[in-house]
C-alpha cells in the first residue's frame, strides 16, 4: 500500500475530492492510504497563526518554518521504521514539471509527504533543509498548493497497479515565461543554526533588490535554463509577477 500525508492550512478542501473517482477506488481497494494534516495544529501560537511578514520587506506573508518542520517530523516519527523510505515533496512552481514520467517515478515510493504552500510561499529553510524535491503542475498562478497536491495524488492513484479497471488504459498516456522566485525567509532569524542572509536584515532596499534579482537569475539558470533560452528569441524574462507562481510556495 502507498501512503500519502498532506500538510495544509485548508484540510477541508480535500474531503470531497478524495471521496470520489479514481482516488476513492484506490482507497477502497486499500492500495492507497491518505492522511490530511492541518498545519495550524503544529504551531505554539495561541491564535494558530502559521505565517509572518518576509524579512527584507515585500508584499504578502510567508509560511513559517517551525510548524512545517514539526508536522513533517511528527509524521516521520509515526513511521520511524520506514523513515528512510519517506519522500517529502513541496508543491512549487520552482520544481520539476509533473509529467507522466515523473508520476511513474513517484508512484514507486512507498510513502510521500506533500507540503502545500500558501500566501507568498514558504520560508526558504523548508526548501533547503526539509524537502527532498519540489513538484510543479505548470507555469501559471494558483492561490496555493492544495489543488496541485490533488492533481498529483490523482495522477499517482491512476498509476498504482490494481487501481485501473484496465491496466492497459494508462500505458500509452503520453508550458508563460518567467524567472524563478528568489529565496524567501521569515521569523525566526536563526532556526536550528540556519541564519537568514544578512542582506535581508540590512534595511538597505537597493542591496536587497540586487540580491533578490541575482538569486532569481542564478536559480533560473540552474533549475530552468530553458526559460532563459526563450530570451534569446527576443523575449525578456521578468521576475515572477510576484511572481508567476502556480502554488504560492
Amino acid at each position: 500500500m502507498m501512503r500519502i500525508d498532506i500538510i495544509t492550512i485548508f484540510p477541508e478542501m480535500f474531503r470531497e475530492v478524495f471521496s470520489s473517482g479514481t482516488v476513492k477506488i484506490a482507497r477502497d481497494k486499500k492500495l492507497l492510504d491518505i492522511a490530511v494534516h492541518n498545519l495550524r495544529d503544529y504551531t505554539d501560537n495561541k491564535h494558530k497563526k502559521v505565517d509572518a511578514s518576509p524579512y527584507g520587506g515585500g508584499p504578502g506573508m510567508v509560511l513559517q518554518c517551525q510548524p512545517i518542520f514539526r508536522a513533517v517530523e511528527k509524521v516521520k516519527k509515526l513511521y520511524s521504521k520506514s523513515g528512510k523510505n519517506i519522500r517529502t515533496v513541496l508543491l512549487s512552481p520552482q520544481g520539476k514539471a509533473l509529467t507522466q514520467k515523473e508520476g511513474r517515478r513517484l508512484v514507486k515510493k512507498k510513502h510521500l509527504i506533500l507540503i502545500c504552500g500558501r500566501y507568498e510561499g514558504v520560508d526558504e529553510r523548508v526548501r533547503e533543509h526539509l524537502v527532498d524535491e519540489e513538484i510543479s503542475i505548470g507555469d501559471y498562478i494558483l492561490s496555493g498548493g492544495e489543488i496541485p497536491a490533488m492533481v498529483l495524488v490523482d495522477c499517482l492513484a491512476r498509476l498504482i497497479p490494481g487501481v485501473p479497471g484496465n491496466p492497459d488504459s494508462v500505458k500509452d498516456e503520453s508550458f508563460e515565461k518567467r524567472l524563478l522566485d528568489y529565496p524567501d525567509y521569515t521569523k525566526p532569524g536563526i532556526f536550528k543554526g540556519w541564519r537568514v542572509p544578512s542582506v535581508l536584515l540590512s534595511g538597505n532596499h537597493k542591496r536587497i533588490k540586487d540580491w533578490r534579482e541575482k538569486q532569481a537569475l542564478q536559480r533560473t539558470m540552474v533549475r530552468r535554463p530553458d526559460l532563459l533560452l526563450k530570451d534569446k528569441r527576443g523575449q525578456t524574462p521578468v521576475t515572477e509577477g510576484r511572481r508567476g507562481r502556480n502554488t504560492k510556495s
